[in-house]
C-alpha cells in the first residue's frame, strides 16, 4: 500500500512542469551596471595624473614641496625687504613662515581624516568641506589662477634667466629679444609635459630642489663677497607716502608668493601609499618639515643678506644686482631654468589633471596618447604666449601673490578646519585658525593694489613684443 501510494505521488511530481526560465532580477542587472561603472571609474583613476602612481617614499614629498614653494619668489625678497624695511620685513618673513607651515600641517592631516578616503586633490577638500557645488565654485577657480598664473610668471623667468646667462657668457654677441628666449624655455617643457604623473617627474622634481638651494646658496654667498656697498641706503626708496605704501603692498604680495606651496599638497600626498595601520601622512609630514628647514635655509640668508648689502637700491631679481664673477652670475641664472622647469611641471601636474578629468568624465573621451598629447601642448604654447605678451615679472608676482595665494596658502585651509572640525570657541586652535584668516585676508586685499599699480608704472614704457 505504501509502494502504491509512493508510486502515485512520482507519477503526480513527474507530470508537473519544470519551473520557468526566471530573467535575472533588477537588482542583479543593477549591481552588474554599477560594477561596471566602479571598473571604468577605476580605470580612468588609474590613468589620471594625480592617482596613477602611489608608490612614492616621504623624500619624494621633501623634494616635490622644496620644488613647489622655492622658486623665483626667493629672488624677489631682497627686494621685498628694501619696501618692508628691517623690521616689518623679518616680521612678515617668520610669521609667513609659521602660518604657512601650519596650514600645510593642517592640509597634510585632512587627506585622510574620513576613514577609507582619501582627498587627493585640493578641490575634493573644499567639497568635503563646503559641500559638493560650493566646494568646487570656491577651489577649483582659485587653484587654476595661482597654477596657471606660476607657470606663466615662470615662463617669463625661465627666459629672463636665458637671456642673462646669454647676455653674461657672451657680451659681445648678437643681442636676442626676450620673446625667443621664453620660446626656447617653452621647448623643455612641450617634451617634458608628457611625462605621465607625479612620480614620472620626480627626477626633473629633485634637480629642481638641488638647484634652488644651489642659487639660494650663489645668491647670498655673492652679495657677501661683494660687501656692504659704500652707498647702501636703508630707507623707502620711494620719494612720495603713497610711494612707499604701494611698494609696502607689492612687497607683501611678493612674499606671499614665496610661500604658495599648498595649492599641490594634497595631489603630492596622493603619490604616497596608505594603509590603516601607516598612514600617508606620517612620511608626508617627514618630507614638509625637512621641506621647510631648506625654505628657511633657501629664503632668510637671501632676503637678509641680500638687503643689508645693497640697500633699497636692491633690483626686483637679486641676481641682477649681482655683475660679477661673470662665471658665478651665468650658473646662478642656468641654475635658476633648471629649477624654474621643474617648478613648472610640478604645478602643472594638477591642471593636466583638471584638463583630463573633463575631457574624459564630462565630454567622455577615451583616455588615451593623442588626447594627453594636444591637450597638454596646447596647455603649454597658451602659458608661453600670455608670457610673451606680458613680461611684467616684478608686478606679476604681486598681484597674483596677493590675490590668489593668499587665500589658497594662508586662510583657506583654516576655514576648512573650522567647518569640518569645529573646535571649542575661544581655544588655542580656534585662535590659530582665526588669526591665520585675518593675516590672510588682510594680505589678500592689499597685495593686489600694489602689484597692480607696478604693472601699470611698468606698462607704461612697454611695447608689446619688441
Amino acid at each position: 500500500m505504501v509502494e502504491e501510494n509512493q508510486l502515485a505521488e512520482e507519477r503526480v511530481m513527474g507530470t508537473q512542469e519544470a519551473p520557468e526560465f526566471q530573467p535575472p532580477s533588477q537588482d542583479y542587472k543593477h549591481a552588474s551596471l554599477m560594477d561596471e561603472k566602479l571598473k571604468k571609474e577605476k580605470a580612468i583613476e588609474d590613468w589620471l595624473p594625480i592617482t596613477s602612481s602611489r608608490n612614492a617614499k616621504w623624500w619624494y614629498s621633501a623634494f616635490h614641496n622644496v620644488t613647489a614653494m622655492v622658486g623665483a619668489g626667493v629672488l624677489s625678497l631682497p627686494s621685498a625687504m628694501a619696501s618692508l624695511g628691517w623690521g616689518p620685513g623679518v616680521t612678515v618673513l617668520v610669521i609667513s613662515w609659521v602660518v604657512t607651515l601650519y596650514t600645510l600641517w593642517q592640509m597634510v592631516e585632512m587627506h585622510e581624516m574620513v576613514p577609507g578616503r582619501r582627498f587627493d586633490r585640493y578641490h575634493e577638500l573644499g567639497q568635503h568641506a563646503f559641500g559638493e557645488k560650493l566646494g568646487l565654485y570656491i577651489v577649483v577657480p582659485q587653484q587654476l589662477v595661482v597654477e596657471v598664473g606660476v607657470n606663466i610668471v615662470y615662463m617669463v623667468t625661465g627666459g629672463q634667466s636665458l637671456k642673462k646667462f646669454y647676455d653674461t657668457v657672451c657680451p659681445s654677441c648678437t643681442k636676442i629679444k626676450q620673446t625667443y628666449f621664453i620660446m626656447i624655455f617653452a621647448s623643455a617643457h612641450f617634451v617634458l609635459s608628457h611625462l605621465p604623473n607625479f612620480n614620472s617627474i620626480s627626477a626633473v622634481s629633485l634637480a629642481a630642489a638641488v638647484m634652488s638651494l644651489s642659487y639660494s646658496t650663489i645668491a647670498w654667498a655673492a652679495s657677501v663677497h661683494k660687501g656692504v656697498q659704500d652707498d647702501v641706503q636703508y630707507g623707502y626708496k620711494a620719494h612720495s607716502t603713497s610711494g612707499t605704501v604701494f611698494n609696502f603692498f607689492t612687497a607683501l604680495g611678493d612674499v606671499a608668493f614665496a610661500y604658495a606651496g599648498h595649492n599641490v599638497v594634497l595631489e603630492i600626498q596622493a603619490t604616497i601609499p596608505s594603509t590603516p595601520d601607516k598612514p600617508s601622512k606620517g612620511p608626508m609630514w617627514k618630507g614638509v618639515v625637512v621641506a621647510y628647514i631648506v625654505v628657511a635655509l633657501c629664503y632668510f640668508p637671501v632676503a637678509l643678506i641680500g638687503y643689508w648689502m645693497f640697500g633699497n637700491a636692491v633690483k626686483d631679481n637679486i641676481l641682477l644686482s649681482l655683475e660679477r664673477p661673470a662665471w658665478l652670475i651665468a650658473t646662478a641664472n642656468m641654475f635658476v631654468v633648471v629649477h624654474v622647469i621643474g617648478s613648472y611641471q610640478i604645478y602643472a601636474m594638477p591642471v593636466f589633471d583638471m584638463i583630463e578629468t573633463v575631457l574624459v568624465k564630462k565630454l567622455n573621451f577615451k583616455p588615451s596618447f593623442l588626447l594627453r598629447f594636444v591637450s597638454r601642448n596646447i596647455y603649454v604654447g597658451l602659458t608661453m604666449f600670455i608670457a610673451i605678451t606680458f613680461p611684467f615679472f616684478g608686478g606679476l608676482l604681486g598681484f597674483f601673490g596677493g590675490f590668489v595665494f593668499a587665500p589658497t596658502t594662508y586662510f583657506l585651509p583654516c576655514i576648512m578646519w573650522l567647518a569640518i572640525y569645529k573646535p571649542r570657541k575661544y581655544s588655542l586652535s580656534w585662535w590659530a585658525n582665526w588669526v591665520s584668516i585675518f593675516l590672510g585676508v588682510l594680505l589678500m586685499i592689499v597685495a593686489p593694489i600694489g602689484g597692480l599699480r607696478t604693472i601699470i608704472l611698468q606698462a607704461k614704457d612697454y611695447k608689446f613684443y619688441s
